[in-house]
């Protein structure tokens, strides 16, 4: 019995770093996020990694990460800070960390919205430097407001919702090339960030009342 020559084989699985249940990146690719608490999420990201962190801003960026302030969710000694000088030079350092393949995890805190041709540029050097180590490195970028870079694999908005004596998160998949937006609760656990186990508690006084006076 003779084989179509034109059918596929089986395809390989696309490798990806999955957070929580339905929320993966795909490694050898570059993805964003925005929102007020972007860089916890990247932080979410940094600690389910291995290995070492480039973490690349520009000097004058007033939200710096405090080494001492991220050590219950990985080792400050993993990460290594990149300050270049010009704005336009974060892109180009992180292109050319992604390239060399030496570092797992890559994160540009950028002062705005990167255009489409670095976008590509950043696409292909996490694809090379993939091939060079043998291993898929991962690119994220940090954008102010609610992001909007093209040609992104996925983009994500975190937003705060602290209550007193709890941290949460909004999380929201605000684009992705095989996923729907979606959104979820996110909290600090005993090991980091997880899934709130729980759902938004209903604030309807008028209803509580009412279940109320039904079992009385």
């Amino acid at each position: 019995m003779s084989t179509h020559p034109l059918k596929r084989g089986r395809e390989r699985p696309v490798p990806e770093l999955t957070l929580a249940p339905d929320i993966a990146l795909r490694l050898g690719r570059l993805h964003e996020a925005c929102g007020s608490a972007r860089r916890s999420l990247a932080l979410w990201v940094a600690s389910r990694m291995q290995g070492p962190v480039f973490w690349i801003s520009p000097p004058w960026t007033v939200e710096q990460l405090y080494p001492q302030g991220i050590k219950h969710l990985l080792h400050p000694g993993r990460v290594t800070f990149l300050s270049p000088t010009r704005a336009e030079d974060v892109l180009w350092t992180l292109e050319e960390v992604l390239r060399s393949g030496e570092v797992p995890l890559a994160i540009g805190d950028l002062p705005g919205i990167p255009a489409l041709t670095p976008v590509r540029r950043l696409h292909l050097a996490a694809e090379q430097g993939g091939a060079a180590a043998g291993r898929m490195p991962l690119g994220l970028i940090l954008t102010p407001g609610d992001g909007g870079a093209a040609g992104v694999e996925s983009r994500w908005q975190m937003e705060p919702r602290h209550t007193r004596g709890l941290n949460n998160w909004d999380l929201k998949r605000l684009r992705a090339r095989t996923a729907p937006v979606k959104d979820w609760p996110v909290t600090m656990g005993a090991r980091g960030f997880a899934l709130a186990q729980h759902k938004k508690i209903a604030t309807d006084t008028t209803k509580v009342k009412n279940d109320l006076e039904k079992v009385e």
